[in-house]
């Protein structure tokens, strides 16, 4: 009996995925090859469903004799291994991000005679899943566990500033094409710096936990990419560990302490203003209080290190690194006042040759020159855009305040598109129609 292979990364099974596997089980013994996490993040979101979920449903269709994981876009390695007389695909990779896979696929299989088997894709059930998938949304568990599902499979994890269900939407929706793939944000960061000064008040904690947790409720019912949540200094300990919990309940996936102590000040005030970091004991059992208080294995406690901002120096702040990555930390973020990213290098290549195998996470919201590309260089995990949304809201709501004063109408508003059109609007939020 001839061998066919089919690789497969789709996180639902639909109509033309049974179709294009009868098709190549009709040519053969049937080998489908499920694509990792690690595999698909490299061109499109990932899934929601784990690789053995995704592989459980595979083993259960008619047909299918073996399952085995593609763990790269590459078909080579597995190519390799089965000789199959047949690899099937759908035409929609002739263009495109996986147009270089194809042309690979091809050479190998022309060095031994193998065959590519080629049917029509069966158009917009891929656009009509996200949809759906947006529109009934997720569940805090599937939420909860992908940033950490993320860390494994991607190189860098972006995430983006929301202090709104509105930003919540954006940063779900907007997608770009970047060297030929398709880029999107992974996460979204609730700041507390923006959750306070949309509702005009100072980034002083002066927004009680309750108020935060219902904005971040806001913002998880329109969407449903993974949130880190910035908790200021996380309070008290006794207070920490029932914040612990109830970001937990919601789904967040990971929540940033800082190590400061006193009524919170702003990082770049920096020694401008009275700041007193926290010592490295009391700290440590802030962090063993939180891990304690979690029920899941999925929530990230995140450190992080105000040494640098403070003026405390690099070995300060590696020896904190080291001291809560003991406490049970699962990553550090390090940040700094600079414009220049000298001293943040400084600490990755510190950090990353003592071995540190946990996450590294940076907010370059001052030296905000480096690109994404020389921070994976760098051993960054995670880069986070923290207040951009908020910074571009402002001065886009106050030049329009101004020019319905200064016309007396907002006529003028409108002919210098600075209003998006309300058709825009009501067709970027779901269900309006």
């Amino acid at each position: 009996m001839k061998t066919v292979y089919l690789a497969i990364s789709t996180d639902f099974i639909h109509n033309g995925h049974i179709n294009i596997i009868s098709k190549a089980r009709e040519l053969g013994e049937l080998t489908v090859g499920i694509l990792s996490d690690a595999a698909i993040a490299k061109y499109r979101r990932l899934p929601s469903l784990t690789f053995n979920q995704r592989a459980q449903i595979i083993e259960n269709i008619k047909g299918v004799e073996h399952v085995i994981c593609q763990d790269t876009l590459s078909y080579k390695e597995n190519i390799l291994a089965l000789k199959p007389d047949f690899v099937v695909h759908g035409d929609d990779w002739t263009e495109g991000s996986l147009r270089n896979v194809r042309k690979e696929v091809l050479e190998l299989l022309d060095t031994y005679g193998g065959k590519l088997k080629e049917y029509a894709y069966t158009e917009g059930f891929n656009k009509i899943l996200n949809e759906s998938k947006r529109s009934i949304g997720t569940t805090p568990s599937i939420r909860l566990s992908m940033l950490r599902r993320l860390l494994n499979a991607k190189e860098l994890v972006t995430v983006n500033e929301v202090h709104n269900g509105l930003c919540g939407l954006i940063t779900e929706t907007t997608n770009v094409k970047r060297n030929g793939l398709n880029v999107e944000f992974d996460a979204m960061w609730s700041s507390s710096l923006t959750d306070s000064t949309a509702k005009g008040k100072p980034d002083i904690e002066a927004v009680d936990m309750t108020s935060r947790l219902s904005s971040v409720n806001d913002i998880f019912e329109v969407t449903t990419k993974p949130m880190i949540f910035d908790a200021d200094t996380g309070g008290k300990i006794e207070h920490f560990e029932f914040t612990v919990r109830s970001l937990e309940r919601l789904g967040v996936s990971a929540v940033v302490i800082e190590d400061k102590v006193g009524l919170k000040k702003n990082s770049l005030f920096g020694n401008d203003v009275e700041q007193t970091q926290d010592s490295i004991n009391n700290f440590k059992e802030k962090i063993m209080a939180g891990k304690n208080a979690q029920i899941t294995t999925d929530f990230m406690i995140i450190a992080r290190i105000e040494s640098l901002i403070l003026d405390a120096g690099m070995d300060d702040a590696i020896l904190r690194a080291k001291e809560y990555l003991d406490a049970g930390a699962d990553a550090i973020m390090i940040h700094s006042r600079n414009k220049e990213p000298d001293e943040i290098f400084e600490f990755c290549e510190i950090y990353r040759k003592r071995n540190f195998s946990a996450p590294l996470m940076v907010v370059p919201s001052s030296f905000n020159q480096v690109t994404q590309n020389e921070w994976v260089k760098k051993g960054v995990n995670i880069v986070c855009y923290a207040n951009h949304m908020l910074r571009a809201a402002y001065p886009a709501m106050e030049k329009v305040a101004k020019s319905i004063l200064e016309n007396d109408r907002s006529y003028e508003a409108e002919e210098q598109d600075l209003c998006m059109p309300i058709k825009e609007i009501l067709e970027l939020i779901p269900g309006t129609k």
